[in-house]
Formats: structure tokens, sequence, C-alpha cells
């Protein structure tokens, strides 16, 4: 194989594929899928994510170039998040996840209640 390899330890593509696995980038970049949003949008859209947690992730994906932050100058300023175009072509296999995850929920609780039993846990 040519090029970058994310089964090799020290491709740079791992550390890609760590942050768009990231449980909080998913959500993040779902959440911006309809268009930009504000700090505390977010955060309510995405449930159960602390403020440490948001900001890093936030941060993250704009220094990685998928989300631009932009501050308004207004009294008091305003700031939004909006997803980059970069951003936005990850929509699809995003969704695609989040999709699986819904459809086979019921499925992958069956296999953990039966694995649980079996072990005794």
């Amino acid at each position: 194989m040519s090029g970058p390899d994310p089964y090799a330890r020290n491709c740079p593509s791992r550390r890609v594929l760590d942050r768009i696995g990231d449980k909080w980038t998913v959500l993040v970049v779902g959440s911006l899928s309809d268009g930009p949003k504000r700090y505390g949008e977010i955060a309510r859209r995405v449930d159960g994510v602390s403020q440490k947690m948001l900001t890093q992730t936030l941060r993250s994906l704009e220094r990685d170039g998928l989300v631009t932050r932009t501050v308004f100058p207004e009294i008091p300023p305003r700031v939004e998040y909006e997803l980059t175009d970069a951003g936005r072509s990850l929509r699809a296999p995003l969704a695609a996840l989040e999709r699986w995850a819904v459809d086979h929920l019921d499925g992958v609780l069956e296999s953990r209640t039966m694995f649980d039993d079996v072990l005794g846990a």
C-alpha cells in the first residue's frame, strides 16, 4: 500500500481517525449538520457532554479544519461554530454510523446481556 497506512503505528492518519471516531466528535458534527450554532445550542443538543469536553472537542475540530469559529463584534460578543467543507463532508459517513447504532441497538443490548449472563457479571 502506498501513502498513509492507518494500520501502521506511527501513521498520522491514525490521529485523524481518532478525532473523527471520537464519540463527542460524532455528536458535535451531527449537531452542526443543519447549520451554525452557538456553544450553548451545541451543549443542549449533545446531552451529557461536559463543558470541558465540548470546548476541547470544538477546539480540536477547529484545529483540524473541520469547524470554524466566528466571533461577531457585538456586545456581548456572539460566537458561532459551523462545519467547514471538510466537516460537511463528514456528515454522511457519521450519519451512517449513527443510523447503524440506532438500527442495531436492540441486538447489541441483547448480545451484551447474553454475554454478561454467561460470565455471571
